[in-house]
């Protein structure tokens, strides 16, 4: 027993010697025909320290379950190799990578488990990578990781998505408190870990830090990618909390912080108020911020998040007595705005 053990740690650790070398951009281009392409916001990073940095701040993936996002030609697929999971799902979109990937599966076959999907991550049910890693308990260690190169342009859809699995402990996070490594263009990663009173903070920041503990790790410059993008990049950890900060239906929490952050210049009750019909905004205003006790009169990014949350909860417990009132939305058509236009709290009764 002792013996196969041992043998099978140097298998392991052969890996990193026995990983085909990168390609250079030049041999992807002429073995493979690739380019990035703008309409999926591609873009490559192909040196080798920086990928490696990448999914050391993912902590130790060692005999850990990892799904990367985007793998593209497989330059952070190397590094996450390197550190020797036990499984790797990759999900890339774009077919024209498939036979890179593939030859990295070859490379590890009968040492790490490298599947390969071929999807759209906007699509792809996470609860299906892993169907051997058994779940843990939430307050326990994560097992199983996401680490990701996110294409700019689906990166916040992505993380709101994921924020609401995490939320209901469904897709990657059937299998415990899933961690995610990710980057996202810098403005979009400073958003995300804003805090009180930054000029940054807005719906994403209260959204991410509810659910998930957010860290800016480090910035890669935008010369560092392939094509070079006209903006730097951050790298962002986001570890679930062990307790969330709220309980309250993801989707109404969202509605709320959307409305507080609508109209970030000027003074909160601003945005609050079209939550209500024309009719009733003025009561029901004043309600919300009586009973979260709570200046109307502040700025959205002045706000704490247990003050969002206490907006959200009498938000919550007023459509709890008149669930009408949630389906009210300002913005939509003029037929239906109008609708509303006479409705009072007597008539909703």
């Amino acid at each position: 027993m002792a013996a196969s053990a041992f043998s099978n740690s140097i298998k392991r650790s052969d890996i990193i010697h026995r990983l085909p070398p990168l390609p250079t951009i030049r041999d992807l281009i002429r073995l493979y025909k690739l380019r990035a392409l703008k309409q999926l916001s591609q873009n490559f990073l192909m040196d080798e320290r920086l990928t490696d940095k990448i999914v050391k701040a993912a902590g130790n993936i060692e005999n850990k379950y990892v799904i990367e996002v985007g793998p593209g030609p497989g330059s952070i697929t190397r590094s996450i190799l390197r550190r020797r999971p036990n499984h790797l799902v990759v999900v890339e979109k774009d077919r024209r990578f498939i036979p890179t990937l593939q030859l990295l599966k070859e490379s590890t076959f009968n040492v790490i488990e490298l599947d390969i999907i071929r999807d759209d991550i906007l699509k792809y049910n996470c609860e299906n990578a892993f169907p051997t890693c058994k779940p843990k308990d939430w307050l326990d260690s994560p097992s199983t990781h996401i680490i990701g190169n996110l294409p700019f342009a689906i990166s916040t859809r992505l993380l709101i998505n994921w924020l609401k699995d995490m939320s209901l402990k469904r897709g990657a996070w059937i299998y415990g408190r899933t961690s995610l490594t990710l980057t996202f263009q810098l403005e979009v990663a400073q958003r995300i870990v804003a805090e009180i009173g930054s000029d940054q903070r807005c719906r994403l920041s209260l959204m991410s830090q509810f659910w998930a503990k957010p860290e800016l790790k480090f910035i890669i410059p935008g010369s560092a990618f392939v094509p070079k993008p006209e903006v730097d990049v951050g790298v962002v950890t986001l570890n679930p909390l062990k307790l969330p900060s709220t309980d309250l239906p993801f989707d109404l929490v969202e509605k709320v912080m959307r409305y507080i952050f609508s109209m970030r210049q000027k003074y909160v009750r601003r945005g609050i108020q079209n939550l209500f019909p024309p009719k009733i905004r003025d009561d029901l205003t004043k309600r919300i911020f009586y009973e979260a006790d709570i200046d109307s009169q502040s700025r959205s990014f002045q706000l704490s998040n247990e003050e969002c949350l206490r907006l959200a909860q009498v938000y919550y417990n007023i459509i709890q007595e008149h669930p009408v009132i949630d389906s009210y939305n300002y913005r939509g058509p003029k037929e239906e705005r109008e609708v509303w236009d006479d409705w009072d709290l007597n008539s909703m009764q």
